[in-house]
């Protein structure tokens, strides 16, 4: 991506003994050949580098994986390990932006700006069906209280007088200071929320913990937002959530099969992922 391109660059331009070679393909077990004669591969989100891919950039003397991201659930850590790969992350990914951007999306969704703009654009300046509501008073469950749930929720509660609360099973002491509350479990977050927003990373653990069982735990008319990770939600009980009518808004920067459509221009092409393309003909979803 060129915004990649021109970030690598300036860095490399300001360094010394670093050589570059970049590629379109994404990281697979068929593209792993393109990394031969290089000493490290540097990947994102939707690069797959699990232990048969590992294997293969170790026999084409890959030393070192980076990964332009915070989360690592892409790269098989002990496959790595055996092989003597070094792995890197990104330790803080921009956590203002992101939850800067969360808020604005749940923003986004209450008020429908998506929906205004494309009226206004058209001549269109009806108030029918833009009704939204004020976040001050609701109440806003944090699934996961990292650096980016930690500032989300400090926007949330200080800027927007929302009672904010959390579920981490691995709490932070500094969240009481960003007027973030924590409950016991996930359903309990879940049953008192008007709005749930999902900011942990990807784990066996994490993997659909949005499913038809959460989702009836919801408040009917919750709003739903994941800037996080796209395999935190079951897409089909998202759909099936949506079409009841339980789940009143949706608000995606994640998709769980989002290799092949996202970072990419596909207004040209047909999508073949049927869910996918379902997810985005919902009036009440916002993807982005």
């Amino acid at each position: 991506m060129k915004y990649d391109i021109d970030s690598l660059t300036a860095a490399v331009n300001a360094t010394t003994g670093i050589e570059l070679t970049y590629l379109d393909p994404l990281l697979d077990k068929t593209t792993s050949l393109l990394a031969e004669e290089h000493e490290a591969v540097c990947i994102f989100v939707n690069d797959i580098c699990d232990a048969t891919v590992l294997e293969q950039l170790h026999k084409h003397g890959v030393k070192y994986v980076a990964l332009r991201c915070a989360g690592y659930n892409n790269v098989d850590l002990a496959a790595a390990a055996k092989l003597g790969i070094k792995v890197t992350r990104v330790p803080s990914y921009a956590p203002e932006a992101v939850a800067e951007f969360a808020v604005g999306m749940i923003m986004t969704v209450v008020r429908k700006y998506h929906k205004s703009f494309l009226r206004v654009r058209e001549g269109n300046f009806l108030l029918d069906g833009l009704l939204g509501f004020n976040l001050s008073g609701k109440t806003v469950g944090l699934v996961g209280t990292g650096k980016i749930g930690l500032i989300t929720g400090r926007i949330l509660s200080k800027g927007f007088h929302c009672n904010v609360v959390a579920f981490d099973p691995y709490p932070s002491p500094e969240a009481a200071e960003h007027g973030i509350k924590y409950v016991d479990t996930l359903e309990e977050l879940l049953r008192q929320s008007d709005i749930v927003s999902l900011h942990c990373p990807l784990t066996p653990q994490t993997t659909y913990i949005i499913d038809d069982n959460t989702v009836a735990q919801m408040k009917k008319g919750v709003i739903l937002i994941n800037t996080s990770r796209g395999g935190l939600i079951d897409s089909y009980a998202l759909i099936r959530g949506l079409k009841s009518g339980h789940i009143g808004a949706v608000g995606l920067d994640v998709y769980e099969r989002e290799a092949g459509y996202f970072f990419a221009d596909s207004s040209a092409k047909i999508i073949h992922d049927d869910v996918f393309v379902r997810l985005l003909s919902f009036y009440n979803v916002f993807m982005r």
